[in-house]
């Protein structure tokens, strides 16, 4: 009963809004201040009674009617509301559209923080199912931080890009991304995680094959590394650069890395590990074997190897006929 009487109200207030909408005679302009008032009463009336489908057209409706009357922050809003009852209805197709309105209204309006939030905001409920679009919001959110000069927020948003196209397998715009976001923190003196950005680095660039940039990155950042993970990314360099696949593994499940934020503990995990040189296995012995077989044959040839000079004593011949015997008679002079 409470739902339908809240689906009456909803009614009610949609039938008043379309009134002040509609010109007359002494009328002869909307009044589309009231006529969103309505409709925003309406959209909470039918979002109690769980309507979710007629709450987001009363939302829709409010926006056209605050753009009629040049409230850009009022119907931003509205659109805002809308993202949310998108995500009620289960529907996320039109989140990403809907915040890029609102940011751009917020904009206009001169609201800049408030129009990265909102991408922000969209971006979150898109980031399990759709992390494509929820992407692109977030870079959309870093670029207008970066016009507001709030450099900090800016990092934060840029992080959320890396992760994403770590996410993605992107490695090669994760690591432009993490670049971009180092800068950001040295140019608000955060040293700290500057140095775990410098390990998410080193991380990215093995994953994209990269040992020689890998090291470039190390020597380049590491300075900003505390002394337990400059050991452990000198032993994961070194094992890469030695092919030796038990270093790296060990390297790779220090608790600091297992630590970092997922999706780089996720990658740390599944990194191709070095492939070394692989030693064939010892031929094995079984136990109470039979001797092996020896060919008579070889035993002949062997004994006669083995007896050089009875064959050479054999090989010796008596002279010729024509050979004079005088030559041996005397002996030697």
């Amino acid at each position: 009963m409470s739902a339908n009487k809240k689906n009456e109200e909803g009614l009610e207030h949609i039938r008043n809004a379309e009134k002040h909408l509609k010109t007359s005679l002494l009328k002869w302009r909307p009044d589309y201040e009231s006529a969103a008032d309505e409709y925003n009463k309406a959209a909470t009336c039918f979002r109690n009674a769980k309507n979710f489908v007629q709450c987001k057209e009363c939302l829709l409706k409010a926006v056209d009617c605050h753009k009629q009357n040049r409230a850009l922050f009022y119907a931003a809003k509205a659109l805002d509301q809308a993202v949310l009852v998108c995500k009620e209805l289960g529907d996320l197709s039109d989140v990403a559209s809907l915040a890029e309105r609102a940011a751009n209204m917020f904009q206009n309006h001169g609201s800049g923080d408030t129009a990265a939030a909102s991408l922000d905001k969209a971006a979150k409920i898109l980031e399990a199912q759709h992390p494509e679009q929820a992407l692109k919001l977030f870079q959309h959110a870093a670029e207008i931080a970066m016009i507001q000069d709030s450099s900090r927020q800016a990092a934060e948003y840029v992080s959320k890009v890396a992760r994403l196209h770590v996410k993605l397998q992107q490695y090669d715009l994760a690591a432009d991304a993490i670049r971009r976001e180092l800068g950001l923190h040295q140019q608000n003196e955060s040293y700290q995680a500057t140095g775990r950005l410098a390990v998410a680095l080193v991380l990215v660039q093995l994953a994209r094959g990269d040992v020689v940039a890998a090291e470039k990155a190390f020597k380049e950042w590491g300075n900003y590394c505390e002394g337990p993970e400059v050991q452990t990314l000198e032993m994961l360099l070194q094992a890469y650069d030695e092919e030796d696949a038990e270093s790296a593994k060990r390297a790779l499940n220090n608790p600091f890395i297992k630590h970092m934020d997922v999706e780089y503990a996720i990658l740390a995990r599944d990194m191709p590990l070095p492939e070394g040189i692989v030693t064939p296995p010892k031929a094995s012995v079984r136990e109470n074997a039979a001797p092996s077989y020896v060919s008579p044959n070889s035993q002949t040839t062997a004994t006669i190897e083995d007896r050089p000079d009875e064959k050479g004593e054999d090989q010796k011949t008596e002279p010729k006929e024509g050979d004079s015997e005088d030559e041996f008679e005397g002996g030697l002079c």
